[in-house]
């Protein structure tokens, strides 16, 4: 039975759609398509975003997260893309449960700009919310220059040196593929330099100080020089959330841990609460989905909750899958309203 979230939109009842997307369906339904102009209309928020000048869609979908924040959990999953195909999650998903995730989960790992902007674009066709992290080296690359780097962040963060260039030449690449889908008048849950504190990659290599420093760099650049409107940005510690390196509430719009020890993660809830940020929690990345009710249980209802690719999905329990996504107070595509105009 199909449950439907109604939300409030500055003075007009924003009306549900659902989205209709069958086991084989790849075209876009019509009911989603995006109106050119959403973009530029006048919109007042009611939660306000770090980016004052974030655009009309960035604004509706962060209103939308806030809204159903603590009475559901928008589903979540991410992709491979070296798999029988960059659906492999999804359509594995859809098997077992009869449901998409409402979110899809990218990278930009590899450098792989142009496939996720494509990616992104058919996901927002569908109705659906897009996340996209980066897996990257210093100077770019993937997953293992991203652990491997050790940069001197005396240079890095210095302007003018040869490693601060190579470093933001990379930066911009990524930014290039923010501004097609911001032209496009898609908003990106943007996670960039996640599990900072875990230290194993080289944006926490430097502790907590230069992290702080190369966030607030990033936001900045990405804000001011590439005017990217479309961005909500997501804050991503790992399941230790140490003290000490939160950037500062103008600098990300919600905050959320990860873990893979297949609980609600109900400990990094209480630390990330006990900052009293205001924002959103978000559990980004975790293994083995726990039920609904063990979400309840611990008082740990996150924004949303992303499984990671390949066998951490299929190693789920499929009974507990299905259960999850059938769920009552479970998100799915079906089930998002048509959040923009």
């Amino acid at each position: 039975m199909k449950k439907i979230i109604s939300v409030l939109c500055a003075a007009t009842l924003l009306t549900t759609v659902f989205c209709s997307c069958g086991k084989d369906d790849k075209k876009t339904d019509s009911k989603n398509e995006k109106d050119n102009t959403s973009v530029t209309e006048t919109y007042e928020s009611k939660f306000q975003l770090a980016n004052k000048n974030a655009d009309v869609n960035t604004k509706k979908l962060y209103d939308y997260i806030n809204e159903v924040y603590g009475k559901s959990i928008i589903t979540c999953q991410q992709e491979s893309t070296w798999m029988s195909s960059p659906d492999y999650e999804m359509n594995y998903i859809y098997d077992v449960t009869g449901k998409y995730p409402a979110m899809r989960g990218l990278d930009f790992m590899n450098g792989d700009f142009e496939g996720v902007v494509e990616r992104s674009k058919e996901w927002h066709k569908k109705g659906g919310i897009v996340s996209i992290c980066w897996h990257t080296g210093v100077n770019g690359k993937g997953y293992q220059e991203s652990k491997d780097d050790n940069p001197d962040f005396n240079k890095i963060l210095t302007e003018g040196t040869p490693e601060y260039e190579a470093m933001i030449e990379n930066w911009d690449k990524a930014a290039k593929a923010l501004q097609e889908l911001r032209d496009e008048g898609i908003p990106v849950l943007w996670r960039p330099f996640h599990e900072f504190d875990g230290q194993w990659f080289w944006w926490g290599k430097g502790g907590a100080d230069n992290f702080k420093k190369l966030w607030q760099m990033m936001y900045d650049r990405y804000t001011n020089e590439f005017g990217l409107t479309n961005l909500i940005w997501v804050l991503g510690y790992s399941g230790e959330v140490k003290d000490g390196w939160y950037p500062g509430n103008e600098y990300c719009d919600i905050v959320g841990s990860d873990t893979y020890d297949n609980t609600t993660h109900k400990r990094a809830w209480a630390k990330l609460s006990a900052m009293n940020t205001g924002k959103p929690l978000t559990f980004h990345e975790y293994g083995n989905v726990p039920t609904i009710e063990a979400f309840e249980r611990d008082g740990a209802m996150w924004s949303w909750f992303m499984i990671w690719h390949t066998s951490h999905i299929t190693g789920n329990d499929q009974y507990t899958l299905k259960d999850v996504y059938n769920h009552e107070k479970a998100i799915t595509l079906d089930e998002l309203p048509k959040i923009y105009e």
